[in-house]
């Protein structure tokens, strides 16, 4: 047992040493964001299984607060309306699930963070497709290589892992360091 947790410990670690490879990207992202709020628009958020909990919490972190007292921010997860999601995937397949409440809601100078560890999932690649067309601002958030969002999102934040766990990991670790930036900027 001692070995395994050295050697995650030690793969983690690694993973986190690589990151700020992303320093510059992971800005940009969070320039993105602090201008569509600003702007009096809304961060908007989407991913299935482990990506979709990273989705609601890090839009609960805008609407919320993550670190600082301030005014709430527009930060919207796509993944936790049961109706829209039973209802869309119901009428319009699972592929759609996130386009379709893109086209809904998003508004040019909004974003979409498109959250997948592979880059691959087919409804999130839809989704940050269907948010370039009407305007909104994309950022992927995905492993290694980024996968299909990389070619279809404005700012790609690949993290350097393969494994899910932790790309998932790094992916939570990184909408935190968004959040914060996009705190320390409405807060001047």
């Amino acid at each position: 047992m001692k070995c395994f947790i050295e050697s995650q410990c030690d793969e983690i670690s690694a993973n986190f040493l690589e990151l700020k490879g992303l320093s510059g990207a992971i800005a940009d992202a969070a320039v993105l964001c602090s201008n569509a709020l600003a702007a009096g628009g809304k961060v908007m958020f989407c991913g299935n299984g482990g990506s979709a909990a990273d989705a609601q919490h890090l839009a609960a972190e805008l609407t919320g607060r993550y670190e600082m007292d301030r005014p709430g921010m527009a930060g919207l997860a796509l993944t936790t309306d049961t109706s829209a999601l039973t209802a869309i995937s119901n009428d319009y397949g699972y592929e759609r699930v996130f386009a379709r409440q893109v086209e809904a809601l998003g508004r040019p100078g909004d974003v979409l963070v498109a959250i997948s560890t592979s880059g691959n999932s087919p409804n999130v690649v839809a989704a940050a497709e269907t948010a370039r067309k009407l305007g909104v601002k994309t950022v992927a958030l995905a492993g290694a290589g980024g996968g299909k969002l990389a070619s279809v999102c404005d700012v790609v934040l690949a993290v350097p892992a393969t494994r899910a766990s932790h790309v998932q990991e790094m992916h939570i670790a990184v909408g935190h360091m968004i959040c914060g930036l996009v705190e320390r900027a409405a807060n001047g």
